[in-house]
């Protein structure tokens, strides 16, 4: 008698999933934990206070206002992961998950959120969906956290598939980042860090998206 072959042996195997997160959860879980544990012990003081002062139904309600917001925003960013396979970016929240295929992109941006702590992500969007990608965020002191590098070879062989010249420049800025980090370059010589500079110097307080040419020269210094 022969053997059938194993349906699931014969399947391919898609690519591996690479995780996106500037700031892996399991760093900040038990701080999360932590805090919504506080929240519902202080929805649960403020309830009974107020059940014993006016009547159970209000207390229950004073008590969920209290502790609720607080519970499900923990619960949220718990949540919260993201993954690229391919070129589809996979990102999970709350409720739901939303897939973007940077090969079929119609806009990609090099947004910069400037601050006593500047952030720096790209923003994807493919059809009706956008999805932002955190890709590093920095302080005033001159430190920062910067995307994992297999995240930044990731998404800059995923930019070049798609069929946008903003998208093949971006992946371009994003191999110069590899390569001042390979080299072990300091922050001054990262493109990503010279990007949050440069809006910085601006004087600029609110987002601002990089223009083709800003990000042109920023790829010709890497």
């Amino acid at each position: 008698m022969i053997d059938s072959p194993n349906p699931a042996a014969s399947q391919p195997i898609g690519p591996q999933p690479i995780g996106l997160d500037l700031i892996a959860p399991e760093f900040y879980a038990p701080a999360l934990r932590r805090l919504a544990w506080i929240a519902f012990g202080a929805g649960v003081v403020a309830g009974v206070v107020v059940a014993l002062l006016v009547n159970w139904p209000t207390g229950v309600l004073v008590g969920c206002v209290v502790g609720a917001p607080t519970i499900v925003y923990a619960l949220a960013v718990r949540r919260r992961r993201m993954w690229l396979a391919g070129t589809v970016i996979d990102a999970r929240r709350l409720l739901g998950r939303r897939r973007v295929d940077i090969a079929a992109a119609t806009g990609v941006e090099l947004l910069v959120y400037p601050g006593r702590l500047s952030r720096i992500v790209l923003r994807v969007t493919a059809g009706r969906n956008a999805q932002i990608v955190p890709l590093a965020m920095y302080t005033d002191a001159g430190t920062g956290r910067e995307l994992h590098v297999l995240g930044l070879r990731k998404l800059a062989d995923a930019l070049s598939a798609a069929p946008l010249a903003a998208a093949l420049s971006l992946s371009g800025l994003l191999v110069g980042q590899l390569r001042a980090e390979a080299r072990d370059a300091v922050l001054e010589e990262r493109p990503l860090f010279r990007a949050v500079r440069l809006v910085r110097a601006r004087d600029i307080v609110q987002p601002v998206r990089l223009s083709d040419s800003d990000i042109a020269a920023l790829g010709t210094q890497s």
